[in-house]
């Protein structure tokens, strides 16, 4: 009696503190709920002791009293609470253990028995759906049951992408409204399909239950963005199709609508952001997004436009060939390269033109359209086509507003942009909103400012098309630091834009270029004016660039020792051979062999190029070994210098390996062809290889410093 008092009063205890816990719960602090969880717990593991429990009862007790502790689930507290009421009037141990593991309304209760947790799991992964069905004969609530902790069987067997038949015949055991529970993570399974890109669940799901795309999840995201976030086009079609606007929270509006146009912007589906723009474009005017507005989102991917693209020589030409034509803007797949290439030349002068130009049109597409780089460079451009419509669309609809208004949508827009060099962008937003060439940034500095200091030419040349009056503006200006335009023009530019040169000496010459095209447009009176009372522009470019003088001596001396060694051997072998001419001279009359043949006149002819040649490139190589290294010297004499000794030492080598080839063919080839061709080919062998691996420094140098540069308008129409 003594011991089921003693057990009595435990449990009628646990049961006190459990209502308190319920009553008070709120205020609770951790200290409050571990003297609790002390309490109960040790008036159970004394009651379960002198009840002689095995040790594995005093362990179900203890969790049994910490799970109540720090739960906070009410319903479950009343159902342990009825059986520990049926307990305390049964004195058998299994009795005890299995009315507190064990719910009294197993057939409502959504819990699954957690033995049955992984069973189920596996079968969702796998598509298992026959063991899946004898689970949910034993309980017919398995489906919309939690299982490993957060998750539920539809989420998992959406999620492999691959389980479609297993989905669904899950949907159609489950009602509508269950099709919307969400997991620990607050994603239905919708949101899953569309992160994943399973579009045969999304339309099994969204079939019985419309309202799935509707649903926000915990970030306040929709499916929508989801589908947007993992670039997932054909998902983000389906998704767009079957979100509704007219709902209470659309996706379409403030806060959401920006951010799935932002997100379309940065998966690169430019033509879907344009869609949505023309649809909902109150999205292109909803102030107070500052750095995540839709047109700064799409100013940090140059990569959109064709000023960023990093094309070779040919495939300039073949960008120039390939024609796309932008297809209306609607939701279909069609809205792709390949199915929007079109002749882009309108209104021929007549039907014979026309029939020509489809005729060329047709056999082009034909037989280029599957070359893959063709067919990269065709997608490149409609991807540029798109860019820039989209930037037109959003620019319209802004220009459209209060110019306060306007002013606060566009501002940080063209500073970014400007800082990623992206000139369609900057041109089209001083198109509509001129006043944009004045905007200052934080550090008082204008765009132009800003490009000369990010040395981004593309965008700095835009200043051509400004009128007289504006130049003077932005040359005038001063930032906070006191510097104007042509400081900024004597700071060192970043490493990423001087790596795009090679060779510290051009790298030299091209800073050079940009101090004194900056120059061009600032009057006398700033050209001279002090930093601070101190430094005057030409002092601070002297401090900025002394290590890349001294850079710039040592690759200018290091090339001309390398290559005047060779112009020295090359000198030496064809002085020696002029002089020990092929098949020795005749010894009565003196002179060589084969003077009557033609090939000896040739070797004669480039015996004498190839010395005089490297002759000359020694010569220069000296020059620049001699040369007094002042600032100004890498803009002009330098490399005039440095080209004219590569291009001599070309020649020297070209014309020795002709004056080696004929000595050949005149001792060994009688005549023969097949040994000519032989020996022409490995002379032009070698030449080409000195060409891939020098001369293209020969052409940059040539480029830079005879060429008309990289500065200059590049249309006549005025911007501003």
């Amino acid at each position: 009696m003594q011991e089921e008092s003693m057990a009595n009063a435990a449990k009628i205890a646990e049961i006190k503190g459990k209502e308190f816990d319920k009553k008070k719960k709120s205020k609770y602090c951790l200290g409050e709920k571990t003297i609790m969880a002390i309490v109960v717990t040790t008036v159970v593991a004394i009651g379960s002791i002198l009840q002689s429990l095995s040790p594995m009862g005093v362990v179900f007790a203890l969790a049994q009293a910490a799970s109540y502790i720090y739960s906070d689930d009410y319903p479950e507290h009343s159902r342990e609470l009825s059986a520990t009421q049926g307990m305390a009037s049964s004195s058998s141990q299994a009795t005890t253990v299995v009315n507190i593991s064990t719910n009294s309304e197993p057939e409502n209760n959504p819990n699954l028995d957690p033995i049955m947790h992984l069973p189920l799991y596996k079968a969702a992964l796998k598509g298992d759906w026959e063991s899946a069905t004898r689970i949910f004969e034993k309980n017919s609530n398995a489906a919309t049951a939690k299982i490993m902790g957060s998750t539920y069987a539809l989420h998992v067997a959406v999620g492999t992408g691959t389980a479609n038949e297993f989905v669904k015949k899950l949907v159609e055991k489950m009602s509508p409204d269950e099709l919307a529970i969400t997991n620990g993570s607050g994603l239905t399974a919708l949101t899953i399909a569309a992160a994943v890109g399973n579009i045969d669940a999304a339309k099994l799901l969204v079939s019985k239950n419309p309202d799935l795309p509707h649903i926000q999840g915990m970030d306040g995201g929709f499916p929508l963005h989801r589908a947007a976030q993992s670039g997932l086009k054909e998902m983000l079609l389906y998704l767009l199709e079957v979100t509704r606007a007219d709902v209470r929270h659309s996706p379409y509006e403030n806060a959401s609508g920006v951010m799935l146009l932002r997100q379309v912007i940065l998966a690169g589906f430019y033509d879907l952001a344009a869609y949505l723009v023309q649809r909902y474009p109150k999205l292109a005017t909803l102030e107070g997004y500052g750095l995540e507005s839709p047109l700064c989102s799409i100013a940090v991917k140059p990569s959109a436009f064709f000023s960023s693209s990093e094309l070779t020589l040919w495939d300039r030409v073949i960008y120039s060939c390939v024609t796309v034509r932008l297809v209306p803007l609607t939701l279909s797949l069609e809205n792709v390269p390949n199915n929007s290439i079109r002749g882009d030349i309108e209104n021929p002068d007549n039907n014979s033109q026309a029939l020509i130009w489809s005729w060329f049109q047709h056999f082009r597409e034909a037989n280029f359209s599957s070359v893959p780089q063709v067919k990269h460079i065709r997608e490149m451009k409609f991807m540029h086509g798109e860019a820039l419509r989209l930037v037109k669309l959003l620019c319209t609809e802004a220009e459209g507003l209060d110019p306060s208004k306007a002013a606060n949508i566009f501002r940080n827009p063209v500073f970014v942009a400007a800082t990623h060099g992206i000139p369609e962008i900057v041109e089209k937003i001083i198109e509509s909103f001129p006043i944009a060439v004045q905007f200052i940034d934080n550090e008082g500095r204008n765009i132009f400012q800003r490009e000369v200091l990010f040395r981004h030419y593309k965008v700095f040349n835009l200043i051509y098309k400004i009128s007289h009056e504006h130049k003077l503006i932005i040359a005038g200006n001063m930032d906070n630091f006191s510097n104007n335009i042509l400081h900024l023009a004597g700071n060192l530019a970043p490493k990423d834009q001087l790596n795009r040169v090679s060779g510290a000496a051009l790298q030299m010459q091209r800073e050079l270029q940009w101090f004194k095209e900056v120059e061009k447009f600032v009057p006398n009176i700033y050209k001279d004016a002090r930093k601070n009372g101190r430094k005057t522009p030409r002092i601070v470019f002297t401090e900025e660039h002394k290590e890349l003088v001294t850079e710039g001596e040592r690759w200018m001396k290091d090339t001309a020792n390398s290559c005047s060694v060779v112009a020295a051997l090359i000198a030496t072998v064809v002085f020696a051979a002029a002089i020990t001419v092929p098949g020795g001279t005749n010894g009565d009359s003196g002179f060589p062999v084969f003077t009557s043949e033609k090939a000896f006149v040739i070797f004669a002819v480039s015996d004498a190029l190839s010395l005089f040649s490297s002759t000359a490139a020694i010569l220069m190589f000296l020059s620049i070994l001699t040369a007094r290294y002042a600032e100004d010297d890498f803009l002009q004499a330098l490399p005039k210098r440095l080209i004219m000794g590569l291009l001599t030492l070309f020649i020297s080598i070209t014309t020795m390996m002709i004056a080696f080839s004929t000595t050949l063919y005149l001792v060994f080839g009688n005549n023969k062809t097949w040994i000519l061709v032989s020996v022409a080919a490995s002379a032009c062998l070698l030449v080409t290889l000195f060409v891939y691996l020098q001369f293209w420094l020969l052409v940059d140098m040539f480029c830079s410093t005879y060429g008309h540069g990289i500065f200059g308008k590049h249309s006549e129409e005025p911007l501003y």
